[in-house]
């Protein structure tokens, strides 16, 4: 750019007003220089001698003067190029003409370089006025950017500074958009409405902007007519004629450009471009701080809109919640938890949260809270009793989390969901079920009897009388002697049906001998029945449990078996059966076709399998647990878990 900038100074100094004016003193100190050799009016060398100008080293002084004033105007390239012509218009009268040449000679030499020292020494001066200048320009810019980080009056500041510092018609600053890949003009002083309207974004590309993103460097445009680019017209419609664009620098990357503009044509020096281009950084410093204050600003005010929704959630909770500190200090509740407890929020500062659970369930809580402390969880849930202001006793289902601080934890939060009613409805449920169950057992039992002892009994003296009857074979035809025997024979078969009904209904082995030989009949009956081989396998030592137990198991083995026989469509299955300390467990298994297992143990029921969900229920009867795992192809395993 500055290669441009030399080309043109050239064309700039010739067109201005004051070169000629410094051409036409050369000219006249000239004739004067050479005014017996020109044949000057009478008057004219008259006053030469008047003045006392026959030697003319006054002229040669004069000489001084273009050359310091081309200095001030254009420079020192502009002093050195009056300077050469004033040498040029001094030296032949000091060789050709002047009676003291040497005189003459040193009187030139010394007028040229004391002209350029002079110019040099003022151009120091110069300088080092306009770097306090420029120094003063960018305190004010710094200070007036810096009055605030709002984007838009920094960028308002901006233009306004520039344009009072550099003295230009028009300012724009136009910002980078990466993603969309636009500049976007962001600020403007001095163009038209219709400008913003045609130019006010544009794509990466289209504009000498685009040169200054890209590349990072001024651009410096002359005649702004000869551009071909729409905004380059649309500035030449606004009668603009040159510009000036520096890049909006901070460390490092490009944010924008600043353009300078003027309607007329001007020359920029290269202090000037230093000017703008200082002024450009710290805008561009500027233009970070106010994105980064706007981006803090809007995280600040979703924290605060975060905060707000978090305290109403918190405060309007069904749930109660409550914080408290590593050394167990309630810092926080809502108003769910004061009603749970029953202490109004003045004396929850002075208790401790350990004094809110049971003694008996501390233990569990520290277990879950003891692996956060050493940052292996991040939350947990458990059942827990809590202790009310009143001494009465809140069943809830706790959740456990962490609280942190800038890394650090400060302290937990728990939320409890009350469980009083829910857990004395699923006692009253389970104690119900138990009673159904309890009632349905001895219904089977009061009728397995019944069949045993009236039923059966009746089918065997039945069995007798028609035996009797068919050996008499007076007065009885064969037929009727055959058709005797075929009564007698369905009679002994609808008996050994009944026999085996009671059996199902309630085997007296289970009664007399407990479960392991209860299970090694229904084992052997339903191979019998089944052509199924089923084995049965016991590990640890075996022991009578409770009647219920042994009743529920028994039951869950039989509905387990008969589903094999049903529908597994299998030739072996397992009993196994293992005691030890806590629980006694309970394993069927087998090498049928298997099934695809619902999503959630609640599905069984509605996706038919009854038998299954059956299962389930007396697990829990018994306080343990039902466990089914089956895939397509691989047979099913029932695992059921009974405490001791």
């Amino acid at each position: 750019m500055l290669g441009r900038l030399s080309t043109s100074w050239l064309k700039i100094v010739v067109r201005r007003s004051g070169f000629w004016l410094i051409v036409a003193i050369l000219v006249l100190i000239t004739l004067v220089h050479y005014g017996e050799v020109l044949e000057q009016p009478a008057f004219f060398t008259q006053l030469t001698a008047t003045l006392g100008l026959e030697r003319h080293a006054i002229e040669r002084i004069l000489y001084l003067a273009p050359i310091v004033w081309a200095g001030f105007l254009f420079g020192r390239r502009g002093a050195l190029l009056i300077s050469l012509a004033a040498l040029a218009c001094m030296l032949p009268r000091a060789i050709f003409i002047s009676p003291s040449p040497t005189d003459a000679i040193f009187e030139t030499a010394a007028v040229f370089i004391v002209g350029n020292v002079l110019v040099i020494a003022f151009q120091s001066l110069r300088r080092e006025r306009e770097r306090r200048t420029q120094l003063a320009a960018l305190n004010q810019t710094s200070r007036v950017i810096s009055q605030s980080l709002e984007l838009s009056q920094v960028l308002k500041s901006s233009i306004d500074s520039v344009i009072d510092v550099m003295s230009v018609d028009a300012a724009m600053v136009f910002l980078l958009d990466e993603k969309a890949g636009e500049l976007a003009l962001a600020a403007h002083l001095g163009v038209s409405a219709e400008f913003v309207r045609e130019s006010g974004k544009f794509k990466l590309g289209e504009d000498f902007n685009s040169r200054v993103v890209e590349t990072g460097q001024s651009l410096y445009i002359e005649d702004v007519s000869k551009e071909t680019t729409s905004v380059g017209m649309t500035l030449a419609a606004d009668w603009i004629r040159s510009q000036l664009i520096v890049p909006l620098k901070s460390k490092g990357k490009v944010m924008g450009t600043l353009c300078v503009a003027a309607r007329s044509q001007r020359h920029v020096r290269p202090e000037e471009l230093e000017l703008v281009t200082a002024i450009g950084n710290q805008v561009g410093v500027a233009i970070e701080n106010a994105r980064f204050y706007e981006q803090e600003r809007e995280v600040a005010e979703q924290l605060r809109a975060s905060e707000e929704r978090y305290r109403e959630l918190f405060e309007t909770a069904y749930d109660a919640i409550w914080l408290h500190d590593l050394q167990g200090n309630i810092v926080a509740a809502n108003e769910s938890f004061v009603r749970l407890t029953g202490y109004a929020p003045e004396e929850l500062g002075s208790i401790k949260a350990s004094q809110l659970i049971a003694e008996g369930c501390l233990d569990s809580v520290k277990d879950i809270e003891d692996p956060m402390l050493k940052g292996e969880a991040i939350g947990n849930l458990s059942e827990a009793t809590l202790i009310r202001k009143d001494k009465a006793e809140a069943f809830i289902q706790l959740s456990t989390s962490p609280v942190f601080r800038e890394g650090q934890l400060i302290g937990f939060q728990h939320i409890a969901r009350d469980m009083t009613e829910e857990k004395r409805m699923k006692e009253n449920l389970q104690f119900y079920l138990g009673q159904v169950t309890r009632a349905q057992e001895e219904e089977r039992k009061r009728i397995a009897r019944e069949l045993h002892d009236d039923t059966s009994q009746a089918l065997v003296v039945l069995s007798r009388q028609l035996d009797d009857l068919a050996s008499m074979t007076k007065g009885l035809s064969e037929d009727k002697r055959e058709l005797l025997e075929n009564l007698r024979q369905q009679t002994n078969n609808i008996m050994e049906g009944v026999r085996r009904l009671s059996q199902d209904l309630r085997p007296p082995t289970l009664d007399r001998l407990g479960l392991l030989p209860a299970l090694e009949w229904l084992a052997s009956n339903m191979s019998t029945n089944s052509g199924i081989a089923i084995d049965i396998s016991v590990h640890g030592a075996g022991r009578r449990l409770s009647a219920d137990v042994e009743l529920l198991l028994f039951r869950i083995a039989q509905e387990a078996l008969s589903n094999v026989w049903r529908h597994s469509e299998a030739t072996k299955a397992q009993i196994l059966v293992e005691f030890d300390d806590r629980k006694t467990k309970l394993t069927v298994s087998d090498n049928g076709k298997g099934f695809e297992l619902p999503g959630s143990a609640g599905d069984l029921a509605r996706n038919g399998k009854l038998g299954l969900a059956g299962m389930q229920e007396r697990a829990r009867l018994l306080g343990g647990s039902a466990k089914v795992e089956s895939e397509p192809g691989k047979g099913t395993t029932v695992t059921i878990e009974a405490p001791v």
